[in-house]
C-alpha cells in the first residue's frame, strides 16, 4: 500500500562562485531555513532527515553529514544518506518521497550540498582511484565522445548545443538565485566561446557552485492543511530510480537503458499516456548543453534522433510545447551535490506556481530529473497540482 506524499516547501541558497561567509554546516542551514519557513513548519515538527551529498572527495570531508548532524536538525531523529554520484540530489528527494509514501514518517526533510569551491571536482574526478578507470580531464573530457556519438547518429546541426546554452542562461537570469545571470547571451556569443572538449564549449558548459537546495515533503493530511490555507502543494505522482554498470559490452552511452527504464517505470507510476503532450514543465540535468536532446529521446519525449528538432523549434523554451529548464538549469548553477534536488524543487516550484519571473503559465504537471556518475544513476519524479487519483 503507498500513501500519498506532497513537497510542502523547498528552499535553495543564492548559488554563487564562492562562499566564504559560512561553513557547509552554515549553508545547508539556509536552504533548510528557508525550506522550513515555505512550509510554515518548524524542525521540531520533522519526523526524520534524508541527506544527500555527492562524492566527498569532491570537498575532501569524510561523511560531512556526522558532525553536521546538528546544523541539519538531526539530532535526536533518524537521518539517512544518500549517495548516487551527481544524481545524488534527485535520489535524496525520492528516498524522501518513498519514506512518507511507506508510512514511515508523515514529515521528512531533505538536503543536500555541494561547496566546490572548497576543493576541486574536475581533477578530483580525474585521479585514477584504484580499480577504477581515470575519468580523464573531468566529466567533460568523459561526456564529450558522447555527445559527438548523438551529432553522428542524429544528424543534429552544430548550433544546437549553443541553442540550449542560450535559452538555459536567458532564463537563468529570471532567477534571483542562479549563480550565472547573462540574460544577454545569443548563440552566435556562445559559438564563439573557447572549445574546451570537443564539440563542447565553454558557454555550453556548467559553472562550479557553492550551494545547498532543501525540500519538505509531507502526508496527506499535512498537505492539506496547507491546501486548507488558500497555498498550493506539489503532490508525487510517481518516482524512479534505475542504475547500470559504467561499462559494459554494448553499452549505449548516449541513450542509457537505465534512463529508459526509469523513465517507462515514472510514466506508467504516474498515469502519463503521452509525456510530451502531458508534462507542462521539465527541469532537466544538462550539465552540458547537449544533454537536452538526448535526454528528450532518453525520456520518450521524442523519438531516437529527433530531440534536437523539439530543441530547433523552440518547444523548449518558456512558451513552446515543453519548457525545459525555465530555473536556468544546471548550465545556470552546479552546486553538484544538490543540482539535481534543485530539479526536484524547481519542479515543485512549477505546480505549486511559486516559480516567479520564470514561472510557465498554468503548469500542472511537472517533471524532475537528475542522472550521476558515467550516465549510470537516473532518478526522476512527476509532480502535480493536483492530488493523484
Amino acid at each position: 500500500m503507498s500513501f500519498p506524499a506532497a513537497v510542502l516547501g523547498t528552499g535553495q541558497t543564492n548559488h554563487v562562485t564562492k562562499r566564504t561567509d559560512v561553513s557547509m554546516a552554515g549553508m545547508c542551514r539556509e536552504a533548510i531555513d528557508r525550506a522550513l519557513a515555505d512550509s510554515g513548519l518548524t524542525i521540531a515538527e520533522i519526523d526524520a532527515v534524508v541527506v544527500g551529498k555527492a562524492p566527498d572527495f569532491f570537498e575532501g570531508v569524510m561523511m560531512p553529514e556526522l558532525y553536521m548532524a546538528d546544523a541539519l536538525g538531526a539530532v535526536g531523529k533518524p537521518m539517512i544518506r544518500v549517495h548516487t554520484a551527481g544524481s545524488v540530489g534527485g535520489s535524496t528527494s525520492v528516498v524522501a518521497a518513498n519514506l512518507v509514501q511507506a508510512g514511515v514518517h508523515r514529515k521528512v526533510l531533505a538536503v543536500s550540498w555541494e561547496k566546490q569551491s572548497e576543493s576541486n571536482a574536475m581533477w578530483a574526478l580525474s585521479i585514477p582511484v584504484p580499480f577504477t578507470m581515470p575519468v580523464g580531464a573531468g566529466a567533460g573530457g568523459y561526456f564529450a565522445p558522447h555527445v559527438r556519438s548523438y551529432i553522428r547518429r542524429s544528424s543534429a546541426p552544430l548550433h544546437i548545443g549553443a541553442m540550449v546554452a542560450a535559452k538555459d542562461r536567458r532564463n537563468g537570469a529570471k532567477n534571483p538565485l542562479a549563480h550565472l545571470r547573462q540574460p544577454d547571451i545569443t548563440v552566435e556569443s556562445v559559438l564563439a566561446s573557447q572549445m574546451l572538449w570537443d564539440p563542447i564549449r565553454f558557454d555550453e558548459t556548467c559553472p562550479s557552485s557553492d550551494g545547498a537546495c532543501a525540500l519538505v515533503i509531507g502526508d496527506a493530511e499535512a498537505a492539506e492543511a496547507i491546501e486548507a490555507t488558500g497555498r498550493k502543494v506539489a503532490w508525487v505522482h510517481g518516482t524512479a530510480m534505475r542504475t547500470e554498470p559504467t561499462t559494459y559490452a554494448g553499452r549505449d552511452q548516449v541513450n542509457p537503458q537505465a534512463g529508459r527504464d526509469a523513465a517507462a517505470a515514472l510514466w506508467e507510476a504516474a498515469g502519463i499516456k503521452d509525456p510530451l503532450a502531458e508534462i507542462d514543465a521539465a527541469e532537466i540535468y544538462v550539465p552540458f548543453s547537449w544533454f537536452e536532446p538526448m535526454w528528450l529521446e532518453n525520456l520518450g519525449f521524442a523519438a531516437q534522433g529527433e530531440g534536437w528538432k523539439l530543441t530547433e523549434k523552440g518547444e523548449t523554451e518558456i512558451g513552446g510545447q515543453l519548457p525545459v529548464n525555465p530555473s536556468g538549469g544546471v548550465l545556470s548553477s552546479n552546486p553538484i551535490g544538490a543540482s539535481g534536488m534543485i530539479r526536484f524543487a524547481e519542479a515543485a516550484k512549477q505546480v505549486m506556481d511559486r516559480a516567479g519571473d520564470y514561472q510557465v503559465p498554468g503548469a500542472r504537471k511537472a517533471l524532475g530529473h537528475a542522472y550521476g556518475g558515467g550516465s549510470q544513476y537516473f532518478c526522476m519524479w512527476v509532480v502535480g497540482s493536483e492530488r493523484p487519483e
